[in-house]
């Protein structure tokens, strides 16, 4: 026995040794926000408080010339990856696969993220908040998966897939698996607060079990992209601040920014984006809608604020910040997606159903809450890009310079510094490789990885004149194009729909004019015309082409290969939660639903299905033994209940809408037998919900008019959809819907 044990002993080979890090590799914290413009943070002259950041921003450096891609996929894809976002497949949203190698939507397993570059160095890798580098009809419960964080090099998620979510009734998953938010609007929930408490803990977790280990961390909360949903006590402290209009706004900004050496004196402003009016021209009314709207934008950049700085906490008083590397910066430009006047709640509008100045003024009071998606009108988003021309998806400043704040008090030796280099965001990869000391992998997981494309920044860390030896850098966004070489940018706006060849080219020497007011097209069309070639020549080598600016044709073509020809769902008792762009596509057509249950002598109440939030969607439930269906659509509800009360027994309680000539007809039923109906003109148009779906009971901020979750108190056995083939969707429509979700 002891020769057999000798034997086992001395042929046992030595477990390997876990990879360890580089010498001094510090913590890396990457904080991404969401549709916040140029000049929003307070340490870049915005109006709200952002005294965490100002305070990162004290310890660190702030950059003047760093870029985005003037989305969101697009510009996570290039953050992630160190690549070009159409080189790696996301050129566009990642809503959609148009076939193209460079818009599948999806990153390419051959560009490996930052956190599949750490980890086999020794980084653990976390994240929280927003992915959306992933399309949006595999984020489902079924996957496929090997596009979620966790197969894309991260230890832990928890956050959401998609472009947007509601801030009190999130599309939460945690790691592979679709999870219920863990509390509520009325309980004091908030997804910002919730994503940064996971993130504490996930930090704390680490410093329990291997605290010399360093780790790097993704925090990508969804604000201030829309719906803009804040505690209201926020709002209200921000409300007067406003009442002077953004063409005032726009003026104390840029005086600030020129004080603080953010741009260069003598800098002028351009004149007001095409289509926003003089704030003194508004209504009265108008002007007390976008002020309020602006208020609930601040409020939530405050709010965000505020919440990063517990996590800034919690790495101050564990002796974790002077050694962690900070980054906070903003995916694009602010968003123009709100219009002219803004919206209260957009799902309205999204669906046809106008929001009259009345309708907002009448509902001023509801804005931040639960039962809004609210956005600023472009006068507002046009301020916070101050001194910019444009907006996100745009390829003019406005769309894509942005703020970058980098802090690493062990690192940074001149506190409070500038820096006036150009940078991409696809430069932040390389930056955070030659800080680690570590070189790009030819292969991870066994595929051979593309060639970083970005440039590091690391050494104007510590030199404010450092040459970066980036020379070029193309952009495209929905056939805006744009291109920087040697201090000089050359851009086009494009009209969707109009020749691509009509386009009128600008050029701008950014050293001499930091925001694009002074074309010189005319007198440099030597550069400008070799600017452009270059700009093909960068455009084929990178997979932008073919350019495609529809919108309509191109949602519809995914939606048709996504969706296929099927029609019939079965929902079984024991589903989990299945998001909205894997749900029943409702939309504009004849649909049936039947609810198989059993109720017991004494009734039941409760959801059935339900698909949505309070902003929009349809809910078909029992309340006090009678059937009942809403359709709410943008918190218009259209109801339906039952002239009969659903007796105990097996039953099959159904609804069914039929559409014709614009009109839709409901239909409730119990076992075959019409029992109640009504007709209406709304429909979903272009859009359900950013929400998804549930049987037996309606998890988040309700859609119809109860407490939610409402759960069913019967058996609930099955949720039968079958839908008829004569859809009618507005395509073109619901593509501009896609685009604001982004």
């Amino acid at each position: 026995m002891s020769s057999i044990g000798r034997t086992i002993a001395d042929s046992t080979p030595a477990w390997p040794e876990p990879p360890q890090p580089p010498a001094g590799a510090p913590n890396i914290l990457v904080v991404l926000l969401d549709d916040v413009g140029f000049s929003d943070f307070g340490c870049y002259g915005g109006d709200a408080a952002t005294p965490t950041i100002d305070r990162l921003a004290a310890t660190g450096i702030r950059f003047t010339g760093f870029h985005t891609t003037a989305m969101c996929s697009t510009t996570r894809a290039a953050l992630l990856t160190g690549r070009n976002h159409h080189s790696v497949g996301v050129g566009c949203l990642a809503n959609f696969d148009s076939g193209y190698p460079g818009y599948r939507g999806k990153l390419a397993r051959s560009a490996g993220t930052i956190a599949e570059m750490l980890r086999p160095h020794g980084y653990r890798t976390y994240m929280t908040g927003k992915w959306h580098v992933t399309p949006l009809h595999e984020t489902g419960p079924t996957g496929p998966t090997d596009g979620w964080p966790l197969a894309r090099g991260f230890d832990r998620f928890y956050g959401f897939l998609d472009a947007e979510t509601d801030q009190y009734s999130p599309e939460l998953v945690r790691d592979n698996t679709h999870v219920t938010a863990p509390g509520t609007f009325e309980s004091g929930y908030h997804l910002t607060a919730d994503l940064v408490d996971e993130s504490i803990r996930m930090l704390a977790e680490h410093r329990a079990a291997d605290p010399d280990r360093p780790w790097f961390m993704y925090v990508a909360p969804g604000a201030c992209h829309a719906p803009h949903q804040v505690p209201r006590e926020l709002i209200d402290h921000y409300d007067p601040l406003f009442a002077d209009g953004w063409d005032a706004a726009r003026e104390r900004r840029l005086a600030r920014m020129i004080d603080m050496g953010i741009v260069p004196v003598g800098t002028e402003l351009p004149e007001r984006n095409p289509r926003v009016a003089p704030w003194d021209e508004m209504s009265a009314d108008e002007r007390r809608v976008a002020q309020r709207l602006q208020a609930a934008y601040a409020a939530m950049l405050d709010h965000t604020d505020r919440h990063l700085g517990r996590l800034v906490e919690f790495l101050q008083v564990t002796e974790q910040l002077d050694d962690t590397l900070v980054l906070v910066l903003s995916d694009n430009g602010a968003s123009q997606e709100g219009g002219p006047l803004g919206f209260v709640n957009a799902l309205g509008p999204f669906n046809l159903i106008h929001e009259t100045t009345e309708t907002k003024l009448a509902r001023l009071d509801d804005i931040g809450g639960p039962d809004t998606h609210t956005n600023f009108p472009w006068g507002w988003a046009m301020a916070a890009n101050t001194p910019l021309k444009r907006y996100k998806q745009n390829t003019h400043g406005g769309g894509i310079r942005d703020p970058l704040v980098v802090s690493w008090p062990a690192g940074i030796d001149d506190p409070g510094g500038l820096r006036h280099q150009f940078a991409h965001c696809s430069d932040v990869v390389p930056t955070l490789l030659d800080v680690v000391g570590i070189a790009p992998p030819d292969d991870v997981n066994g595929v051979s990885q593309q060639p970083i494309e970005g440039t590091s920044f690391s050494a104007a860390l510590n030199d404010p004149a450092a040459d970066t030896g980036k020379q070029v850098q193309y952009f495209e966004m929905f056939s805006h194009r744009g291109i920087w070489l040697d201090g000089w940018k050359a851009v086009a706006y494009h009209a969707p729909g109009t020749p691509i060849g009509d386009d009128v080219w600008e050029l701008y020497h950014l050293d001499a004019d930091f925001n694009e007011v002074h074309d010189l097209a005319a007198t440099e069309p030597e550069r400008l015309a070799s600017m452009i070639d270059r700009w093909w020549a960068e455009a084929e080598a990178h997979q932008v082409l073919p350019l495609d600016d529809r919108f309509g044709e191109r949602f519809a073509e995914n939606a048709a290969r996504v969706h296929g020809a099927r029609t019939h769902y079965e929902f079984w008792a024991g589903m989990g939660h299945l998001a909205s762009d894997v749900a029943p596509d409702v939309r504009s057509r004849s649909y049936r639903i039947v609810a198989e249950v059993e109720i017991p002598d004494d009734g039941a109440d409760g959801v059935l299905v339900a698909h949505g939030d309070a902003t929009s969607g349809y809910t078909l439930y029992v309340d006090d033994r009678h059937l009942v269906h809403d359709l709410n659509v943008g918190g218009t509800h259209h109801v339906v209940r039952s002239d009969r009360p659903v007796e105990p027994g097996r039953r099959e309680l159904g609804f069914r809408m039929e559409r014709a000539d614009g009109i839709g007809t409901g239909t409730l039923s119990i076992d075959g037998v019409d029992v109640g109906s009504m007709e209406t003109d709304h429909s979903f148009f272009t859009l359900i919900s950013f929400s998804g779906l549930d049987i037996g009971l309606d998890r988040g901020s309700p859609v119809g008019l109860y407490d939610a979750p409402f759960s069913f108190t019967g058996t609930l056995r099955r949720v039968v959809v079958d839908m008829d083939h004569d859809q009618d969707v507005d395509h073109e429509a619901a593509g501009a819907v896609q685009a604001a979700r982004d």
